[in-house]
């Protein structure tokens, strides 16, 4: 029997989707939120809602969740808000596209839009094997939907 180079990495890679799944970071409303927009996948079901704190230097200061979702979803949401916080506007868009291009493509460049946070990166990556479920890669994505449509002042995102 031929052993899998890649088990032991998919399997922590699990466990640590697992762990954010029903364990989540950030999960509540901060009640002095300056930004908020609400998330739908209606293929699965899930529905978010981001709420962001951006500082006077533009710099989110706090960013948390709330919602119901599936275990990839909710582990993508806790992820983001963990990496995010203290990045300011572009550097949080940079990440949303670089995760972006994570889950879609093969080939993903993580410097195809500029400088962005190598640890960041590493911490996302355990979602990046819904690449090869495209129906997953929406649940992966909609928390940083939502978030994006909160940067612009968009009350509403949706994976549709």
């Amino acid at each position: 029997m031929v052993q899998d180079p890649f088990g032991d990495l998919r399997e922590l890679y699990q466990e640590v989707i697992l762990d954010h799944g029903k364990h989540p970071r950030n999960h509540r409303h901060p009640p002095d939120a300056s930004h908020e927009a609400r998330g739908d996948n209606p293929l699965c079901g899930d529905r978010i809602t981001v709420y962001m704190r951006m500082g006077a230097s533009g710099i989110i200061e706090d960013v948390a969740f709330e919602g119901r979702g599936c275990a990839i979803s909710t582990a993508s949401a806790s992820l983001m808000t963990e990496v995010i916080k203290g990045k300011n506007e572009s550097e949080a868009r940079a990440l949303f596209e670089c995760f972006h291009d994570m889950c879609t493509k093969d080939d993903a460049d993580p410097h195809a839009h500029g400088p962005v946070d190598e640890d960041a990166l590493d911490r996302l990556a355990v979602l990046a094997g819904v690449r090869e479920f495209p129906v997953r890669v929406k649940c992966a994505t909609l928390a940083w939907h939502t978030l994006a449509a909160a940067m612009t002042g968009g009350l509403k995102a949706s994976t549709e």
